[in-house]
């Protein structure tokens, strides 16, 4: 114990300079700096704002990975395990031109990804909305929608970071 008393006395010596030194400067003015910005759209257009995202997750053996699109909650089953990251589902947004019903559509069918810097592949499928895949809107407006899926993590699954695409279209009218 003894040997603190002399480090915790220079730390508080240290410090009374600092702040005695802080009270005799002169008061000087702040100019934050702010950003402005923001997304244009042109109407008849869909752009993609985040990307799908099964997160960090860990195998032992078979298992999937589900991301709803309507929660964004992660969960799985079989020997598979999420270890956290960032885990959300696709998220898109589109602009109509006038009063008009859009129509969303995403896969059907099952994609594969692949391994970075390999050939080992996975398989997503199950591909579900947020919301309905017709939609009516009263006038130009911007409309946002979340895509999910199902990950499919075989047993033996290669490490590694896996990613591949997929196609969302929308039909305007």
């Amino acid at each position: 114990m003894r040997p603190l008393r002399p480090f915790l006395f220079l730390v508080m010596l240290a410090a009374f300079p600092a702040v005695a030194e802080a009270q005799q400067q002169p008061p000087r003015s702040a100019n934050p700096r702010a950003i402005a910005g923001g997304t244009f759209l042109h109407p008849l257009t869909l752009i993609t704002r985040t990307n799908l995202d099964f997160g960090l997750v860990a195998t032992t053996g078979a298992g999937t990975v589900v991301i709803d699109p309507v929660t964004s909650r992660l969960t799985t089953t079989g020997l598979v395990t999420s270890l956290g990251g960032n885990p959300r589902p696709a998220n898109f947004v589109g602009a109509a031109r006038s009063t008009s019903v859009v129509i969303i559509r995403i896969p059907k069918s099952p994609i594969t990804i692949r391994r970075a810097g390999g050939t080992e592949t996975m398989t997503v499928r199950d591909f579900t909305l947020e919301g309905q895949d017709k939609r009516s809107l009263a006038r130009m407006e911007a409309f946002s929608f979340n895509v999910g899926a199902t990950l499919v993590v075989a047993a033996g699954q290669a490490e590694g970071v896996y990613s591949g695409e997929f196609d969302v279209t929308v039909q305007y009218p």
